[in-house]
């Protein structure tokens, strides 16, 4: 048992030996003092994680440090806002002095790769909870939202789909089957495969630059995290509902619905996915969840210049599909066939 005390544990691991850097006054205090951005706004995220529920009880620690960090950051992406800062509050069944030593580090090596400071929280006891407050910073004008899509765009997604959904479905199977074989398929795939899943659930790399780059070309973006179809619906909802505002003002008859058509060839499934039937695929690479890329929108005049980011970033922009004014959201197959969706995003409360 460890003799740490609340605030000697917050002193050893949470508590750097440099000074504030954009705080005005940081941790040790009831509050941080932060300094208003001298151009823009401060863009504000919140996310928990649960042991149990959002991770792995028994996750390395490291990991599960770059992973709490990286889903507030991937929001902030989303957004196309620089960070700033960030609170963590944390609750914890005990001490661990080896839990809480990899499990800062791992957060403070993804919170020096994006020059994000730890600003303040709190810790308390309790069942293994994290969760963080990040600020980022951004011109209103350039800030990328949901509400911004029109027909005629073109729909994106960054990097592959459907490897952390994958690993997780993988423990899962293991579990129930107490220590038995892998999911079906899983045993024809080599061990570097098996690993890059794992490392996309564990450690996923929130595009923080991309959604920099996106800034004046995306007219609306979302990270991926609880599914493609569902965070897809909620950019279709918040652009269908600007575009039936501006409708309604300018006195039009115009039809106010949008929808989207994908195709589904054009969907960058990850390798580890090569052995699953089509259904499994669908299931994993569009409603798995988990992958934290940015899904985002653009006319077609900004072809070029998305895949000159592409280039410059070293990082695989895919266009998967368009906006357009029928309702829902169709998958076609490479003959622009019609493919059955019969999936749903995740939801805590479904």
């Amino acid at each position: 048992m460890s003799g740490l005390g609340e605030f000697d544990l917050i002193r050893r691991y949470f508590q750097r030996a440099v000074g504030p850097h954009r705080a005005l006054l940081g941790i040790g205090d009831d509050c941080a003092l932060l300094a208003a951005p001298a151009e823009g706004v401060l863009a504000v995220s919140t996310d928990m994680l649960v042991e149990g529920r959002h991770f792995f009880a028994d996750m390395d620690p490291a990991a599960l440090g770059h992973k709490a960090l990286a889903v507030n950051l991937s929001d902030l992406a989303a957004m196309g806002a620089r960070p700033v800062g960030f609170t963590l509050a944390l609750a914890l069944p005990d001490a661990d002095e080896r839990w809480l030593a990899g499990f800062s580090a791992g957060l403070f090596a993804l919170a020096d790769a994006h020059d994000c400071e730890l600003v303040g929280g709190d810790t308390t006891r309790g069942p293994r909870t994290i969760s963080i407050t990040v600020m980022g910073e951004v011109p209103p004008s350039m800030a990328l939202r949901r509400d911004g899509a029109c027909p005629g765009d073109e729909i994106w997604v960054s990097g592959c789909l459907g490897a952390a959904a994958w690993a997780v479905d993988e423990r899962l199977a293991r579990d129930a089957a107490a220590q038995s074989a892998p999911i079906p398929g899983a045993e024809s795939l080599d061990a570097s495969l098996r690993a890059q899943a794992w490392q996309r659930l564990e450690r996923p790399e929130p595009r923080v630059v991309l959604g920099l780059a996106l800034r004046s070309v995306a007219t609306a973006a979302i990270d991926v995290s609880d599914g493609l179809i569902g965070d897809l619906g909620h950019v279709l909802a918040r652009s269908g509902q600007a575009l039936a505002s501006r409708v309604a003002a300018a006195g039009a008859d115009t039809p106010a619905v949008l929808g989207a058509t994908l195709d589904w060839s054009a969907i960058p499934c990850h390798a580890v996915l090569q052995t699953a039937s089509v259904e499994r695929r669908i299931q994993l690479a569009l409603a798995g969840g988990d992958d934290y890329e940015l899904l985002f929108c653009a006319p077609p005049s900004c072809r070029a210049t998305i895949e000159s980011i592409s280039a410059r970033l070293g990082l695989v922009l895919t266009r998967i599909g368009q906006i357009d004014v029928r309702p829902g959201v169709r998958l076609l197959d490479a003959d622009q066939q019609p493919l059955p969706i019969h999936v749903r995003s995740f939801d805590h409360f479904r």
